[in-house]
This record gives C-alpha cells, structure tokens and sequence, in this order.
C-alpha cells in the first residue's frame, strides 16, 4: 500500500473540505564525516558538492566539494575556494586543494576583493563544471564598509584538462541597479536548453535602497567559457530590514519553486516559468504554526517524486545557537499549499553547539542528494559541546 498523507484545503467561501492526497516518499539518511579541522581560528565552511558524471571509478561520479577557510576572529572573512574530490562516492577524499585562480584580488587601494558562497553544477551541453557566487571586498581584515559593488562571480573546472579558469565577474545590463548583486549560496536550474535559471539578490547604488535587498532570476546563457547574461523576471522586494536575499530555486513537476531568506523569517512562491512567481507568503508547517526559519538560507531537494526543503529553524531546544542554526532539518513540502508537512521532518545533521548555517545540497543522482556542512566553530561554547570543526555529508537515499 502506497504511503499517503491526507490534507485537507478549504474550497470557497462555503467552508466545504476536499481532501488532497499527497504521496510522502520515504528516504533514509547515512551520515558521514568528510573531515575534521579547528585550529581555534579557521573552520571551513560554504561546503557545497557537485557531480562530474563517470569521471570517478568504475563509471561512477566523480564528486566535487567547494569549501572555504574561514576566519572566526573577524566577520565574514574567507580564504580563497578550496576543492576536496572523491571517485569512490565517498569512501576516500583527496586533501582540500587551493587553486591560485579561485584566489581573492588585491586592490591598489588596499583592499581585497574576494570571492564567497559558491554553488556548483555540471553543464552536459558543454562538459564543465560550473561554480557560481559573488564577490566580497575586505579591508583592515574585515568586511570592508558600504558602500561597495558586489557582483555574481564564477569559475569554470575543465574535466578533461583538469584546470580551473580564472574566477570571472557575470556583466549586468544596469550598473546603478545592479550595483550590489550576487548568487551566493543561490541553487540555479539548469534548463533542457542549456541556459541557467540563476536567482540572485541585489539592491541599487542609491543610499534609500541600500538596507533592503530584492531578488530577482536570471536567464543566462553558458557556453563552456563565459556566462552571459540574457534577462531577468519579476522583481520581488520587502520592506523589511535586509530585504530578502540567498534566494534558491528548483523545478519540480515542471513548476518552479523559490525560498526566499529574510532577516525575520523564511518566504516561499513558486511559478510557472522560473522568472515569474506569486506572491510570497511564510514558511509555514501543514499545520498553521510558522516554521520558524529566520535570517539564514534554505534548500531544496527536487525527487523525482517529491519536493523537499532543508532548513534550520527555532524550537528544537536550540537558542543557544546562533540564529537557531542548527540541528539541519529535512522535510517534505506539499507543492500545492507551499507548507511543510511536520510529520515527515528529520534531523540530517545534528546540534553538537556549532552554527551549521551556510550549507550546501547537490544532486548524486536520480535517487541520491547530498546535503554538505561545516561547523562554524564562532564561540568558545562549540568544542565544549562536542563540536570539532567537522565538515559532514548528509547521503539522502530515497527508494529506488
């Protein structure tokens, strides 16, 4: 017997119920520890794992994790993008190996311009393996102050010569609009065309949009050495502090879906063709209650089957965490209602007293995801907790 789940919608102003059926589709979790590193300074984190079809052993994948150093003594400061690579699904991973083309700029008036919150994928049109995020400057060791540009940045891995390209900058159309605009930590769709559904967050250069940042997506074209961009769909604000940002998308079904980060909650819509949406509304469970995720990312995880999103969230006796950033939960989302079904959340990654805010998921294959994190070791709290600076694997396994 199929395992269902009945949810019941009111339909029109006569109070009558229809029930909706929504298949629940099991998955089991196999968590694993990718490596460990504290050094009391640097944790990685922005761990993110992509595919190389049959680039690994034996025909399978070969598996990419993007990550970075980052310094826990200043605020938001990241070394250059490392890369860890296993061709046996896992079993053994090379060391994180710095690339001098993935490494930040110095800028003549002092400052650093770096590169942060990566996501990857591979293009089949083309062969390459694409990483997509923004820029970041830094002065004196922090965050340099605003104002400051910002811009989607990427880079490109050639599997068949194993290089990396020089990290490159996407061109936008208005410079003023656009002058604060990035696609960090942002899933992007690839479409049967080739071209990317790329969500990313941005404000103008002038000083009254400078607090709240909107999101937009983006059509652009890959050609195996430049990222292009080709136009953009609705633009989705709130006037909210710091707007929305860290936007994701996914298709599932042929319908598209977009969580949206804000500083006091977590916001869902969804579309039709990938750059036009409804109007957002909380994330919420089946039951009414907010899901309480707030001021950090969410993901997705698009089966075949069923649609899945991976979040952190208060009340999981976790205030002591920064933002509630942990334990990393998974659960199934009702395509329909945009809510998250309660009964079917688990925890990946458990709470061990370190954040595990800035996390990645990339599709294995049809019927394996992984969820990817490092903890963020910010107080001395964490290690007295039990957590060492491990960077984790969460394996998604659905049935085959």
């Amino acid at each position: 017997m199929r395992n269902t789940f009945l949810l019941f919608v009111m339909l029109g102003t006569a109070g009558l119920a229809s029930a909706q059926t929504v298949e629940i589709v099991p998955f089991e979790v196999k968590l694993e520890t990718v490596q460990k590193f504290w050094d009391g300074t640097y944790d990685w984190a922005q761990v993110w794992a992509g595919v190389i079809p049959g680039a690994g052993h034996d025909g399978q994948p070969a598996i990419i994790i993007t990550t970075q150093k980052e310094n826990n003594k200043s605020d938001d400061y990241y070394l250059g993008v490392n890369t860890l690579r296993s061709d046996d699904l896992g079993k053994t991973w090379t060391k994180p190996e710095p690339h001098p083309e993935l490494e930040p700029h110095h800028n003549p008036d002092g400052t650093i311009k770096g590169l942060c919150d990566f996501v990857s994928g591979y293009h089949p049109p083309t062969g390459k393996f694409l990483i997509t995020g923004h820029t970041v400057f830094y002065a004196n060791g922090r965050l340099a102050p605003q104002p400051y540009p910002r811009a989607t940045a990427y880079a490109i891995y050639d599997p068949k010569t194993n290089r990396w390209t020089q990290w490159q900058e996407l061109e936008m159309p208005d410079k003023d609009k656009f002058y604060n605009s990035g696609s960090g930590m942002c899933q992007w769709v690839l479409e049967s065309d080739g071209t990317l559904l790329l969500p990313v967050y941005y404000h103008s250069k002038s000083a009254d949009n400078r607090e709240c940042s909107s999101v937009t997506v983006l059509r652009c074209a890959f050609d195996g050495e430049n990222l292009k961009y080709l136009n953009h769909g609705d633009e989705l604000h709130h006037d909210v502090p710091r707007g929305l940002c860290e936007p994701s998308l996914a298709k599932f079904q042929g319908k598209y879906y977009l969580t949206l980060r804000n500083d006091e909650r977590g916001y869902v819509t969804s579309g039709e063709d990938g750059q036009h949406f409804a109007p957002k509304k909380p994330w919420t469970f089946d039951d009414g209650a907010e899901l309480g995720s707030y001021n950090t990312m969410e993901h997705w995880i698009a089966h075949e089957k069923g649609l899945f999103l991976v979040y952190t969230r208060r009340g999981a006796n976790n205030d002591h965490i920064i933002r509630n950033r942990a334990p990393l939960f998974m659960a199934q989302v009702d395509p329909q209602r945009l809510v998250v079904l309660r009964s079917t959340e688990r925890a990946l990654v458990p709470e061990r007293g370190a954040s595990l805010g800035n996390f990645g998921v990339g599709k294995i294959s049809d019927n394996e995801f992984w969820v990817t994190v490092g903890e963020c070791m910010y107080t001395p709290e964490c290690e007295k907790r039990g957590a060492d600076g491990s960077m984790f694997a969460a394996r998604v396994l659905f049935n085959r």
